[in-house]
């Protein structure tokens, strides 16, 4: 009697794992999308997502920028150290590993949580700078330079959104990006150099100028030299992510 129940039990659970499966192979599992949001700040992106289950899946995503002005910066630069970075020009490339884990239908339906790692770098084109020197006979000279350089980051976060099947078909997917947050560390070398020989005192109101710029989220040390000044970036990266991404599902 115990055998013939567990052999009843057995036949239960293989029709039962048998469903599921049946089910998951009904799915379509892959999704490829674009956040087309991105493309308003020069990011040129695609995105693959794969479920593994009914509730995980994992997103594996790149981007480039390419290259052109800083976004928003005039909102961490004030307008005259703004005006001290002529022609300045960045591009960027992004690389994101996303678990996700669904709360709703499933299989890449609904709302999720996706804890992420990024990877960022930024490289600039060479820049004109310049800066005011005081002399000490009360004459200011006009100093110019030649920037350039490059920084990458390593960043871990948090993601919140939900995602829908827009027809009868379940192709066509959107991806809204309600809210991300990523914090880590990021390290880079930037170099002025200048055709004028710098004397001493040249250097010290060079290093004072850069270290005045304050610029936020960015730990940076400042050395000057006969050449000019090499900045070393070594301290926090962080970012945020939210957007609208449109794929197909297969």
């Amino acid at each position: 009697m115990k055998k013939n129940l567990l052999i009843i039990l057995s036949l239960f659970s293989l029709e039962a794992f048998a469903q599921e499966s049946g089910s998951a192979s009904a799915e379509k599992m892959n999704i490829v999308k674009t956040n087309v949001t991105g493309y308003v700040f020069r990011n040129i992106n695609v995105s693959y997502e794969r479920a593994i289950n009914q509730w995980f899946s994992v997103n594996v995503g790149f981007g480039t920028m390419t290259e052109g002005k800083v976004p928003f910066i005039n909102a961490f630069l004030s307008d005259e150290d703004e005006d001290r970075f002529k022609n300045l020009r960045v591009k960027a490339t992004n690389f994101t590993i996303e678990p996700r884990f669904y709360i709703g239908q499933g299989y890449g339906k609904g709302f999720y949580f996706a804890p992420y790692y990024r990877y960022s770098k930024v490289t600039s084109n060479t820049f004109d700078f310049y800066y005011d020197y005081n002399a000490i006979n009360g004459v200011t000279y006009q100093i110019p330079l030649k920037g350039n350089g490059d920084t990458s980051g390593n960043s871990g976060g948090l993601m919140v959104g939900v995602q829908f099947f827009l027809t009868k078909s379940q192709n066509l997917v959107l991806d809204f990006w309600i809210a991300g947050a990523h914090y880590g560390s990021g390290k880079g070398d930037f170099n002025l150099t200048s055709d004028v020989v710098l004397t001493p005192d040249m250097q010290a109101q060079l290093k004072e100028e850069i270290e005045n710029l304050d610029i936020p989220f960015v730990d940076y040390t400042v050395e000057t030299n006969a050449n000019g000044a090499k900045i070393k970036v070594d301290g926090p990266w962080a970012g945020f992510r939210s957007g609208l991404s449109i794929g197909y599902r297969f």
